[in-house]
């Protein structure tokens, strides 16, 4: 979109370079009579209907000494993905790669930066030094609007690229690259940019399918590109536990990530500003765990197991999960952890007290004679944030997974993934914003892509996110007040793998693209875009 003001064309002075084409341009002014000038180095390739009057030394204008000039329309905004926020336009000739061109940098942070866009513009990074004509410049500058907002400018053929603080550097980078992409020019003047929305996450059920971590490396590229922000990793899971384990080898699948590639793919979203939020989801959906640990299944008063359920009343249960959760946080470094909470089996029939008593009598033992499963359930919860905040991780956990009954409340500074309204005795939206929490979109009816359709579930395609998604629209189809935006941190794209055989993983990639493109619009620029569903997918394609 182009929200900018457009402004008249700067004065500059001619000067000459190697390279081809018009270098600079300005306004020769005689008398009353203003000229567009430009150098044209080889002296050929002036554009049909450029010649222009030529002024004498009296100020009059005459015709018979002919001048090579050029006229440039004002520029167009870019056409990315997301579209950029705001572009004033300029006149002039823009700016794409060309021979001899370099990267270069004022702040020694930027180097990966730097590098990275030299190498898939190929050109030459040259580190911090002045900058010169044809080159990019990357520097910080504190005056932005956010930490991931950036000002591109293209000017005096160059173009410069600064922001407050790294990540919004490096999303002017994929602005820039999409931009020449496929021999495109970046247009004359400036644009202004910034996403609408903090969190703008993928998220992968790595847990049911096995993934490899190339696969895996290949999204996080792609993310970044989009200006994603978050990569999560559902880990743990009834059908597999992923990711090598030092302090519990006997719960790991057959197929998983070793730390090794974990670390390679953590080092590359690093590279281009993606966190990834690993998940661990208790105290249900631990099948994989209970496999090699059947003691801490959870039994009713039949002696009936209940799948992917531990039994919480058992200290056991709470300290291999902490274990693991101590042991994933040096692997994962990042800021944010997801607690999962959902689906608690124990809590989905009639009478929980009198089918689990060993889960009402532990309620009672720690929270008094009124406490009840759901207390102790929430207060599993709490146990779990306290361990991964003791690592200064925010914690997040399903909204399914807060409840309104019971004595004991989940910890304030637990964040609240939405994805349904679907289970028993659902709470709406505005229950959790209107008590304060911070909220991320996962809403299952347009950003769940689960593997093979099970039960209602369909594939989300990108035309529905980009028509009638918006961040607002937390459950079904219906957004909440305007006035909770604030509290609605973003939205995740989210891979369910159900019946895991249903799709390859590379029908799996070529599923979710364009829903990743919609997404990242609806994410960037929450309001109604300006392109066409048919205008943007064209976009995509060209962009690739």
């Amino acid at each position: 979109m182009s929200g900018g003001r457009r402004r008249a064309p700067r004065r500059r002075r001619a000067r000459r370079s190697g390279r081809a084409g018009l270098v600079a341009g300005g306004l020769a002014v005689v008398g009353a009579v203003a000229v567009a000038v430009a150098v044209w180095p080889d002296g050929g390739g002036e554009p049909a209907g450029a010649r222009a009057p030529s002024a004498d030394r009296s100020g009059s204008v005459s015709a018979a000494s002919p001048s090579p000039t050029r006229s440039y329309p004002l520029s167009e905004a870019p056409r990315t993905i997301p579209a950029v926020r705001e572009h004033t336009a300029a006149r002039g000739p823009g700016w794409r790669p060309a021979a001899g061109a370099r990267v270069v940098v004022r702040d020694d942070g930027l180097a990966d930066e730097g590098e990275l866009l030299a190498g898939e513009l190929k050109l030459t990074y040259a580190g911090r030094t002045a900058a010169r004509a044809g080159d990019v410049e990357l520097g910080l500058d504190k005056s932005g609007a956010g930490p991931e907002s950036y000002t591109l400018e293209v000017e005096n053929g160059r173009v410069t690229v600064t922001g407050p603080a790294e990540a919004g550097v490096f999303y002017g980078t994929r602005t820039l690259k999409q931009e020449v992409h496929g021999g495109g020019t970046a247009p004359e003047g400036v644009v202004r940019d910034r996403p609408a929305k903090p969190v703008r996450g993928f998220m992968l059920d790595t847990a049911r399918k096995h993934f490899t971590a190339g696969w895996i490396e290949d999204r996080v590229r792609e993310l970044g590109d989009l200006k994603y922000n978050q990569l999560g990793l559902h880990f743990s899971d009834d059908q597999g536990f992923r990711i090598e384990s030092d302090t519990h080898p006997e719960i790991v699948s057959r197929q998983h990530l070793t730390k090794d590639e974990v670390r390679r793919i953590v080092a590359l979203a690093e590279s281009r500003h993606i966190t990834v939020v690993p998940e661990i989801d208790s105290p249900g959906h631990l099948g994989a765990v209970i496999a090699a640990h059947p003691d801490l299944q959870l039994r009713n008063v039949s002696g009936v197991p209940v799948r992917g359920a531990v039994d919480i009343s058992k200290p056991a249960a709470a300290k291999i999960v902490d274990d693991l959760l101590d042991e994933y946080a040096g692997l994962f470094p990042g800021a944010d952890w997801h607690l999962g909470g959902d689906e608690y089996q124990a809590l989905t029939v009639a009478n929980p007290a009198a089918s689990f008593p060993q889960l009402a009598a532990a309620a009672k033992d720690r929270y008094g004679a009124g406490a009840g499963v759901t207390d102790l359930t929430t207060g599993w919860l709490n146990d779990r944030a306290e361990v991964v905040q003791r690592h200064d991780r925010t914690a997040r956990a399903w909204n399914d997974g807060f409840f309104r009954s019971g004595t004991v409340r989940a910890d304030g500074d637990l964040r609240v993934g939405y994805w349904t309204g679907k289970e028993i005795g659902a709470r709406q939206p505005v229950e959790y914003l209107g008590a304060g929490r911070e909220v991320v979109n996962y809403n299952d009816e347009y950003l769940y892509y689960v593997l093979g359709e099970p039960q209602t579930f369909v594939y989300p395609t990108g035309q529905r996110i980009y028509e009638q998604w918006t961040p607002l629209v937390l459950r079904g189809t219906t957004p909440v007040p305007a006035k909770y935006d604030s509290r609605i941190l973003g939205g995740s794209f989210a891979v369910w793998c159900d019946l895991s055989n249903a799709q390859t993983q590379d029908q799996v990639a070529a599923g979710i693209r364009m829903p990743l493109r919609a997404l990242t619009q609806k994410l960037w620029d929450s309001r109604k875009p300006s392109e066409s569903w048919t205008g943007f997918k064209a976009l995509a394609d060209r962009l690739g």
